[in-house]
């Protein structure tokens, strides 16, 4: 097995002839394309329900039906989301080690113990990330709350649907909760929970680009093509770990 090594700041995983990397594929396709129809929609989501909870845009023709145009795009993004929700979803339990629901619920002592070293990271009192062929454990824990309000997010815009749609669209299974919960706080979860979204995703950015300059790994680039450039130790010992699961 190669040499340990201990990097300093920004040398993170360079690829050196000691220390070789290897073109690995992490990223099935089916968590890419989920990846992306999850934030594209969110975007149209998120200008046209700003829209709808308050218009901002004056339509200057009288023909011009606006607010009906701007409630059928989100409409109809919500439901490319939730068909992106539903393949993610699948692909935690036909994914690969990366990607299934193993890696993002912190059932060892090992994930605990990640969480304590990137915590530790972003709070400037370790040098390097805590260096994972896949997610870190920190970032697993992070989307797997944000799996969960994407979920509520979901069952509350279906159930404000039924109300404009009537029961019998998905009234059946929506269509009750408003007889337990107000639907004007429906509405308000429903609307709080976008900015959230916005708060996840800068983080998300800013922490992708960080631990990608640090790693020197092609994080970014993984997304759109799948591979990462991982040493050869790390990914023997993540190998060893898995077997271990």
């Amino acid at each position: 097995m190669p040499e340990s090594r201990t990097y300093g700041w920004g040398e993170a995983h360079r690829p050196e002839p000691a220390f070789p990397t290897m073109r690995v594929y992490v990223w099935e396709l089916p968590v890419r394309v989920s990846h992306w129809f999850i934030f594209l929609p969110i975007v149209v989501l998120s200008f046209t329900g700003y829209y709808i909870h308050n218009p901002f845009i004056v339509a200057r023709s009288g023909t011009t039906f606006l607010m009906a145009t701007m409630r059928f795009i989100h409409v109809v993004a919500g439901f490319v989301f939730i068909s992106a929700f539903l393949l993610r979803l699948y692909w935690f339990f036909k994914g690969n080690s990366w990607s299934n629901w193993r890696a993002f619920v912190p059932i060892h002592r090992r994930q605990w113990r990640g969480m304590g070293g990137m915590v530790a990271y972003y709070t400037f009192l370790r040098k390097d990330p805590v260096h994972k062929v896949g997610h870190n454990a920190l970032a697993a824990v992070t989307y797997l709350f944000m799996f969960t309000l994407m979920l509520i997010e979901i069952i509350t815009g279906l159930t404000l649907y039924t109300q404009v749609r009537g029961k019998w669209a998905l009234g059946w299974l929506f269509g009750w909760i408003p007889g337990l919960i107000d639907i004007q706080h429906i509405r308000l979860l429903h609307f709080s929970i976008m900015f959230a979204f916005f708060a996840f995703v800068i983080h998300h950015v800013y922490s992708a680009v960080l631990v990608s300059w640090e790693e020197r790994n092609g994080l970014i680039e993984s997304i759109f093509t799948g591979y990462k450039f991982v040493p050869k130790a790390e990914l023997e010992e993540d190998a060893v770990l898995s077997e271990a699961d």
